[in-house]
């Protein structure tokens, strides 16, 4: 992304990995200034992917990981007849809606991420084809998924609002910059 990630206080690992996460969130949430629910329902690229969409499955899926780290039952039990939901707005949903359901999962991410005593902590991952029985992951591990997966969307967001309307990362930011400072 093109912004400057500030350095964390000497020794902060929590803060400076907190800090990578959200300048990831930023570019997802940049990606969709100035659209309407339309326009964020469009899947303008190849692929299937809208920018709606893309919020909605970072917010699940960030909370989704943050709850099996705290070894609770998921929100929102996707299978594979909701599957997709989870990739798209649905009629009843809004840009708006889900960036604030995305403003709590990641006020609630920070939260249980600065209280875990220990980086180092584990926690149990379910059973899964790709994962090995009885594995177990470090909150550490956590947070570098996290800033893994919303970069990654990040990315799919920057060519599908590209793809919209031409706008780049880097218009983008500015866009942002003068909205703050107007």
């Amino acid at each position: 992304m093109p912004t400057y990630v500030p350095a964390e206080d000497h020794g902060d690992e929590r803060g400076a990995l907190l800090a990578f996460l959200e300048a990831q969130r930023g570019g997802l949430r940049r990606a969709v200034l100035g659209l309407t629910d339309e326009q964020a329902r469009q899947r303008p690229s190849a692929g299937e992917l809208s920018l709606g969409g893309l919020i909605k499955h970072v917010a699940e899926v960030e909370q989704r990981w943050v709850e099996m780290a705290q070894e609770r039952p998921h929100s929102i039990p996707r299978d594979q007849s909701t599957w997709q939901e989870g990739f798209e707005l649905l009629p009843d949903e809004t840009v708006a809606g889900m960036l604030a359901y995305w403003e709590g999962v990641a006020a609630e991410t920070e939260k249980f991420l600065r209280a875990v005593p220990s980086l180092d902590d584990t926690f149990p991952l379910p059973p899964a084809p790709w994962a090995p029985k009885d594995a177990r992951q470090s909150m550490r591990w956590l947070m570098l998924h996290l800033i893994e997966e919303t970069a990654r969307h990040a990315g799919h967001a920057d060519i599908v609002r590209e793809s919209l309307d031409g706008k780049t990362a880097f218009e983008l930011v500015d866009e942002e910059k003068r909205a703050r400072e107007g």
